[in-house]
């Protein structure tokens, strides 16, 4: 008979307590703080740099340098439930005039902020172009997860504004567009920067692995849809009334997607779409977009808890030299709006919802993501010390734009009321 370790017996209760009490936290914390410039996320990585600096907690922390797989894993996960439930939120038809600034944002502001970043981290923190880059596309998609409090709120909603709407389809759908930058990163590492590399990504990385995720995502999300909502009588799904279907769709179509070599990020989302516009007006759809809401939330708290357990006892914030500091400030006060603001140049649209746009673009668990994936991928330089200057960023743009959300949002409510 094996023993369990004593600390892990001694902490089990405490430890489900503290779940417990978390768990609490996450479905009243949003009502207390609707009337406060705060925000959940702010809240929970708090509750984790506190908690794990008491020494007793500390060797449950996780350290994303010894443990790189664990954290990549944990924050895809997180990752794909958060594209599904931005796709489900989603109910403006697909158009190349409808989506504009979403466009915008992705076919300027992502490549434009992707350049800045990777000449930024190669001049200021001088590490390789290679390196640089991984750092840049890691950084340069607007998070799902973070970002939910400037998106739409849920499907059908009366808060369909442009600026929820672009921040809403730029969040699900940089994430896949991110990915071709990663593999680039990871390619001109092992192979340098040649023709050969160059052609090899541009056909597979680029061209196949896009194509397959969008042919993925519209064929998986129309075949959900006719099993939701078109079979016949008592066979169709959304007779269930099973939310957890959302979480079951979100698996199966990133998994056969990456099975067939394509972005499950972007298949997920799309499928996201398809099955809103399925039956849009089906209360099942919210039932599917609460499920994958409520699980986002609840996976939310408990990694950046862990990430709150990083930056402390994983060690993050002692990473951190004072040329991070400057690249991170650079990197969310200026990057990201400036480039945010150049993109939408020309749009009929207010100054103060261009400004929402360029400024929130928030970085979070899908930067987390996607550096742990490339250092697990790829031989970089320095990835240990760059862990410090993207847990700077994300932790600068928790505290940023969760204390600005509130009072910027709620100001563009009252611009849209005056408008009508």
């Amino acid at each position: 008979m094996i023993a369990a370790p004593p600390a892990i017996v001694e902490l089990y209760i405490p430890v489900l307590l503290g779940l417990g009490l978390l768990i609490l936290l996450v479905a009243w914390l949003p009502l207390v703080l609707k009337e406060w410039p705060l925000s959940l996320p702010i809240v929970c990585v708090g509750i984790g740099a506190g908690l794990f600096s008491i020494p007793r907690f500390q060797p449950f922390a996780i350290h994303p340098i010894e443990t790189p797989f664990m954290v990549e894993k944990a924050a895809e996960l997180i990752v794909l439930v958060s594209l599904m439930g931005a796709g489900l939120k989603i109910a403006r038809p697909l158009s190349w005039w409808g989506w504009r600034p979403c466009w915008r944002m992705l076919g300027i502001a992502m490549p434009l902020t992707i350049v800045a970043l990777t000449l930024l981290g190669a001049g200021l923190l001088g590490v390789g172009l290679s390196t640089a880059l991984l750092l840049a596309a890691s950084l340069a998609p607007t998070d799902p997860v973070l970002a939910s409090d400037v998106q739409i709120e849920k499907p059908g909603s009366d808060s369909d504004d442009e600026a929820r709407f672009t921040l809403t389809s730029e969040a699900g759908l940089n994430d896949a567009l991110a990915f071709p930058f990663v593999h680039l990163a990871i390619a001109a590492a092992a192979g340098g920067w040649t023709w050969v590399t160059m052609g090899w990504w541009v056909l597979d990385d680029v061209v196949f692995r896009l194509a397959v995720g969008a042919i993925a995502g519209v064929a998986g999300g129309w075949l959900l849809g006719w099993i939701v909502y078109r079979l016949p009588g008592e066979t169709r799904l959304s007779r269930t009334g099973d939310g957890f279907v959302a979480l079951g769709a979100t698996l199966v179509i990133y998994a056969l997607t990456e099975l067939a070599h394509g972005y499950g990020f972007l298949a997920v989302f799309i499928a996201g779409l398809m099955l809103n516009r399925a039956a849009a007006t089906d209360v099942f759809n919210d039932r599917l977009h609460d499920f994958a809401d409520e699980t986002e939330r609840l996976l939310m708290m408990v990694m950046l808890v862990m990430f709150g357990g990083m930056l402390s006892a994983g060690g993050l914030l002692a990473l951190v030299r004072w040329s991070d500091v400057v690249f991170a400030l650079i990197a969310v006060f200026l990057v990201r709006p400036l480039v945010g603001w150049i993109s939408l140049a020309g749009l009929r649209r207010s100054p103060l919802e261009r400004g929402a746009i360029a400024f929130f673009g928030i970085r979070g668990l899908g930067s987390v993501f996607y550096f742990a994936y490339g250092i697990n991928h790829g031989q970089f330089d320095q990835p240990t010390r760059l862990w410090g200057a993207i847990a700077l960023v994300i932790l600068i743009s928790i505290l940023l734009h969760g204390t600005t959300v509130t009072p910027v949002m709620r100001r563009l409510d009252r611009q849209r009321e005056v408008d009508a």
